[in-house]
């Protein structure tokens, strides 16, 4: 089955000072000749099956200056031509890369989620050397935006390489391939990993230590990249899963597994909008205890189905409404499992406002008050045209990437048909619904030396975090690994970098962590 719907209801990620301007920083200095094919902008959609076939490479030199010192960097915004085994042209992916001299300095790949999602929200929002500066959890007003100089860049600690997923961005299918070869689970986790060998061939960086950061579905891509590049002879140092979602077998509906592991956020949700009885002032000691009851009580009275007695019901309700904030008489009508959906409409609707599910701090408004589920997500709504904007602003204005081909931030069609068959390894079957997690275990097994770093928003909706940690710890691995698995929680949401508090102590993580897996 193609499960649409628990791909829309699982993924697509897209994570101040006085305005800046559109930028406000000196201007990059000359760009690098390129060759004359490189230097051809493609004409048009119809036309890049023979134009993105030629690798696109246009390089443009900065600075930027991080706790004091200042770090000269390349700017490289082009294209990697995929080849499959037989040499013949696949695919282009589009990329920007910073770099900065050094030896065997770190490289990082970034990439979003979707399915089929570019790379602009990791791009424009959190570790590149600029991004759009939000006060999250307010939505974004329109331009002109608060663009400017990203002052928590991780340019000091590594090189960043952002990659656009097929369709999406400037990656194009070429030749006589076809976007169904990259739509799905495998293919898109192939055409990754073709991406990464071939960035390191280009440019030399196979002693470089080498990092993964995934958003959101770019999170279930990780897992299945991991082993792939562990079995192609590429050695991982760490893997960055931001806002996970690895395992959709655990989270299909119908299961009463999924309402467990939402349980504790909606308790988040429910302590933000002070709707919590004598709210308690440590949050992360309260979804302690939601995390507590909800794999103990409340798991085990679903689990009697017709037989939970009337009594029972009532003393479930009674928890289950503390920690949601919802009437303990909607929960006993919902037979106490409480639907995503429902919850953002339910929580604020005596105040006529639904919330967000990619931050459920967000508030919005619905053409009225009735009614089962929310029309919009405000926490995406909010940030979407500023996003996209500064992206097209600055590769052309700071990096000077012009072309015809139009940009596009999600690749058309690829949720809907994407193919979501896995077979993970050891495995004779393919899964219907995939579960990565099992793939990473291996490369993790492969390569023991391994370190995987969890970064979760305690308002994250789309994936929550208590199913993360369930995924992450029924992990098939060895005890001697299972220190190797890290954890971090931010007051944020599914992208914890429009936090601006948040961003710091992500950036500080993820500095302590890319230390941490470079040690012997």
């Amino acid at each position: 089955m193609r499960l649409s719907s628990l791909a829309l209801a699982g993924l697509m990620s897209l994570a101040l000072s006085a305005p800046l301007g559109a930028f406000a920083a000196p201007p990059a200095k000359p760009a690098e000749e390129a060759s004359a094919e490189a230097a051809k902008p493609h004409k048009s959609d119809a036309d890049t099956a023979a134009a993105s076939a030629v690798e696109q490479k246009h390089v443009t030199h900065h600075a930027i200056t991080v706790n004091g010192k200042t770090i000269d960097y390349e700017a490289t915004a082009g294209t990697l031509t995929l080849r499959d085994d037989e040499g013949k042209p696949i695919g282009s992916m589009f990329y920007t890369a910073y770099t900065a001299k050094g030896p065997n300095r770190p490289v990082v790949f970034f990439y979003n989620g979707g399915p089929g999602s570019a790379s602009l929200w990791l791009h424009m929002g959190s570790f590149g050397p600029y991004r759009v500066k939000v006060t999250s959890p307010e939505a974004i007003a329109p331009a002109p935006y608060n663009f400017g100089v990203n002052d928590q860049t991780l340019l000091d600690k590594a090189d960043l390489v952002f990659i656009d997923a097929m369709g999406a961005g400037y990656s194009r299918p070429v030749g006589e391939a076809k976007a169904e070869r990259f739509y799905g689970v495998d293919g898109d986790a192939d055409a990754f990993a073709r991406t990464v060998i071939r960035y390191l061939d280009l440019n030399n960086r196979w002693n470089s230590p080498k990092f993964l950061f995934g958003e959101s579905y770019g999170t279930l891509r990780s897992g299945a990249l991991a082993y792939q590049l562990e079995e192609r002879g590429v050695g991982l140092n760490g893997v960055f899963l931001l806002s996970s979602i690895l395992n959709y077998n655990a989270r299909s509906p119908g299961l009463d597994h999924v309402f467990m592991t939402y349980l504790p956020t909606y308790a988040a949700a429910a302590w933000y909008h002070d709707k919590i009885p004598n709210k308690p002032a440590d949050l992360p000691a309260f979804l302690a205890e939601a995390r507590a009851w909800a794999q103990g009580p409340y798991l085990s009275a679903m689990a009697k189905g017709a037989d939970l007695s009337p009594a029972e019901a009532d003393q479930v309700a009674k928890k289950l409404a503390y920690y949601t904030g919802v009437s303990e008489t909607y929960l006993r009508e919902a037979d106490l499992r409480l639907d995503l959906s429902r919850f953002r409409k339910e929580l604020l609707r005596s105040e006529r406002r639904v919330i967000g599910r990619y931050d459920s701090r967000f508030e919005g408004i619905d053409t009225d008050a009735a009614g089962e589920s929310p029309q919009t997500d405000p926490s995406s709504t909010s940030i979407t045209p500023a996003f996209i904007s500064m992206l097209h602003g600055y590769l052309a204005s700071e990096l000077d990437y012009r072309t015809d081909m139009p940009y596009r931030p999600s690749a058309p069609d690829a949720n809907r048909s994407w193919d979501w068959h896995h077979k993970p390894p050891g495995s004779n079957f393919a899964q219907n619904v995939p579960d990565t997690a099992l793939d990473l275990a291996a490369a993790m097994r492969q390569n023991p030396h391994l370190h995987v770093f969890s970064l979760n928003g305690w308002y994250d909706m789309a994936t929550p975090f208590f199913g993360t940690e369930y995924d992450l710890k029924h992990m098939p691995i060895d005890a001697s690994l299972r220190g190797h698995l890290h954890f971090a929680y931010y007051p944020s949401g599914h992208m914890v970098y429009l936090n601006p508090e948040a961003l710091k102590k992500l950036r500080a993580d993820v500095g302590q962590f890319i230390d941490l897996a470079l040690e012997k």
